[in-house]
């Protein structure tokens, strides 16, 4: 990375000569940069501002996610999930950024037991006693985006069921314990692994979080088989989801044909995600959406 003049104005949009505002910021950047290490670069580090556009966009969807929670059960289709979500979102003055991405035809992502991820609602489906579902909600509000998402179960779940969707939820938990400024993406990575293995489950390889705030998906790519002390450098400021996808079975996934977006365990197995939005603050963390 290249330095500014010192007597610039700063990059960030604050106003203030870049040597009284991320000068010293950007030369220990640079310094980590020289030993080799994957620094973020600045259109992902969020100002305050910004952050404060993305946690009114974070408690719309925040506010999706708690009546979803309060809605839910057995008998209800996922379309009605949809209807929900979509109802609540247009009285927000928001948009459900799920819609119409690359042509996913719905306001948010009903994934049920086998399902991984992208489930698409409908009419036809209907929860049963005993399923267990990820409902993943995306909002925009004044072009600022935010992301989470929770698990549900539906009735009388079984107790296996319930040790994985309790186990994915404290996976996320102890990635979030490792996010810290000046730390590296895998730390967290290493720790969802670990405990996901030592449960006896497995972590799906191919999709993972990613950078969220200015658009619905950014850098860094957040995988959960990293080793710690690898991957990028975590830095204040830079925002990011955390939602491993734990499976009770193999790692391994398919595409469904037919509707191109679903995607299931190979062996049939259930599947459970929780999802956060986290930024990276000058003490630690803070979650932002949930």
């Amino acid at each position: 990375m290249e330095l500014l003049e010192r007597n610039a104005p700063c990059w960030c949009g604050s106003g203030k000569k870049y040597k009284k505002c991320h000068y010293n910021f950007d030369e220990k950047l640079k310094f980590y940069e020289s030993k080799g290490v994957l620094i973020p670069s600045h259109d992902i580090i969020k100002t305050p501002e910004q952050i404060a556009g993305i946690k009114e966009s974070a408690k719309v969807n925040i506010e999706i996610l708690d009546y979803v929670s309060e809605h839910i059960k057995e008998g209800v289709t996922t379309q009605e999930i949809d209807n929900w979500v979509a109802d609540i979102t247009a009285k927000a003055g928001a948009v459900a950024a799920p819609l119409n991405y690359d042509g996913f035809p719905k306001s948010v992502c009903t994934s049920i037991n086998e399902q991984v991820c992208h489930g698409i609602p409908s009419e036809d489906i209907v929860l049963k006693d005993g399923d267990i579902i990820n409902v993943d909600v995306s909002t925009i509000l004044n072009g600022y985006y935010s992301d989470s998402s929770r698990m549900f179960c539906i009735g009388n779940v079984s107790e296996e069921k319930k040790k994985l969707v309790e186990v994915t939820r404290q996976c996320v938990e102890k990635g979030l314990e490792q996010v810290k400024p000046w730390g590296y993406l895998g730390d967290m990575s290493q720790a969802v692994y670990e405990h996901a293995h030592a449960n006896g489950y497995s972590v799906v390889r191919e999709i993972g979080g990613h950078g969220i705030g200015l658009e619905f998906h950014e850098d860094p790519w957040v995988g959960y088989i990293g080793k710690a002390g690898t991957g990028m450098l975590l830095v204040p400021g830079m925002m990011f989801t955390i939602e491993p996808m734990i499976n009770m079975g193999s790692h391994e996934i398919f595409v469904d044909d037919t509707d191109g977006w679903t995607i299931y365990t190979e062996d049939g197995k259930p599947s459970a995600q929780w999802e956060i939005m986290v930024l990276v603050t000058e003490q630690g963390y803070e979650v932002i959406c949930y």
